[in-house]
């Protein structure tokens, strides 16, 4: 293990990512909305490479970095039949989306893992298990 500036360790920590894909998508106004499912497609297949990778941590430059143990993507409405590309676990919220994220949330916790969830929805970070850590969509996005 080495250290980087201050003392601190440059192996990266675990985390399971789960994305808040209709959040990701509505980031960005590349007219998203006139093709949900083609949107919620290209965030998907953004984010399989990531999974088992080392990546910047959240935080800026500073930040520690994470590896991505898993990717959780939960998809709703118009994007909910959407393929699901290798190296990402889609879950298919039966409605809004947000029940579905903070019950996948609670479910990393449970295993014993660290979920970083990304999300710029307050609501739904107010509703994350402790031990959840946030991420907003500029963070992921930039990782491309």
């Amino acid at each position: 293990m080495s250290a980087g500036p201050g003392g601190r360790s440059n192996e990266a920590r675990r985390v399971v990512l789960v994305v808040d894909v209709a959040n990701v998508m509505g980031s960005r106004p590349d007219g998203w909305w006139r093709d949900r499912a083609g949107a919620a497609s290209r965030v998907l297949a953004a984010l399989a490479p990531l999974a088992g990778r080392a990546v910047a941590g959240p935080g800026g430059d500073d930040a520690a970095p994470v590896r991505v143990a898993r990717v959780v993507a939960v998809v709703e409405g118009r994007a909910r039949d959407v393929p699901a590309p290798g190296g990402v676990e889609v879950v298919r919220a039966p409605g809004e989306g947000d029940a579905s994220i903070a019950r996948a949330a609670e479910e990393v916790v449970a295993a014993g893992e660290v979920p970083l969830v990304v999300t710029a929805d307050r609501g739904l970070r107010a509703r994350l298990p402790a031990g959840a850590e946030v991420a907003g969509p500029r963070w992921l996005l930039g990782l491309a």
